[in-house]
Formats: C-alpha cells, structure tokens, sequence
C-alpha cells in the first residue's frame, strides 16, 4: 500500500458507490467495509486499478467539487468513450476539456495520453493548437485532437 491514499467523504452514497465504481474499473477489490450499529456502510477500503482508497459515509458537512478530481489515463477514443459513458451513467454531468462530474459528486478527468504529448510537444504552434482545440470540448476526442496537432 502506497503512504498517501485518497480519502472519499461520501454523505450517504457509499454503500452505492463501491458497486459502481468496481463494476467499472477491471482491476478492482473491495478490501473491507465496515458497517454502522444500524447495519449501514459506515466506511470501506477498496482498489481501483492499483490505487487504494478509503472511504466513509460521513454527513453532508462535505461535499466534493472540482479543487480535486481523479485522473484517468486512455489509451484511445475507445477508451476515453467507455469511461466517460460509464462515469456519466445515471445522473454524471459532463464538463468542459475532459472533465465530468459521477451520480455521487466526485470529479473526474478523462485525459487520453495522446494529449500529454502533444501539449508537450517542442513545437510551441503544436501545443497551441492542441490546447485551443481542447478548450472547445467537452468529452475529449482525439481525432479533433490529431486534426489541430496536423493543423488541419
């Protein structure tokens, strides 16, 4: 287990959220969730592809929002359309560049790795390009990404 390890405040949705996540992802594990004297998720360690989280059902004193998202790696169209489908099911609200937000709140990134590289690019009319070009979207396509990296 990594020291640092992401930890999820849920209201009440936890118990909801393990399934959903896990049924997404494909390397995932539930470690343990512990539940309340009212036989409710109190809280639950799991994995989703390699990343450990802890998570708890605390109340609405907290709620999540953008200072913090999770970043997900694509390696293609196909890729970035499965997760963005998935994290949207029943009630996510897309955001501009690749951002979403899922059902429970919790803020994602679905990035596919073709624009790291190309907003890395030493070319600068490249970068420039390519960052405009994904200003304007919303769920990230990497065809538009490939057309303002060519400049086309």
């Amino acid at each position: 287990m990594s020291k640092i390890t992401p930890f999820l405040w849920f209201d009440s949705g936890l118990e909801d959220a393990i399934p959903f996540y896990t049924s997404i992802f494909k390397n995932t594990s539930v470690k343990n969730i512990h539940r309340g004297p009212d036989g409710k998720v109190f809280s639950a360690n799991f994995e989703l592809e390699g990343q450990h989280f802890k998570a708890l059902n605390g109340g609405p004193q907290f709620t999540f929002n953008e200072a913090i998202s999770l970043f997900v790696s694509c390696a293609d169209q196909a890729e970035v359309d499965y997760y963005w489908d998935c994290l949207l099911a029943d009630g996510g609200k897309p955001m501009q560049c690749g951002w979403l937000k899922d059902r429970f709140g919790l803020v994602w990134q679905i990035i596919p790795d073709v624009l790291g590289r190309y907003l890395t690019d030493p070319d600068a009319e490249k970068r420039t390009r390519c960052q405009a070009a994904m200003m304007e979207m919303v769920k990230i396509s990497v065809e538009g990404l490939d057309k303002a990296y060519k400049g086309a």
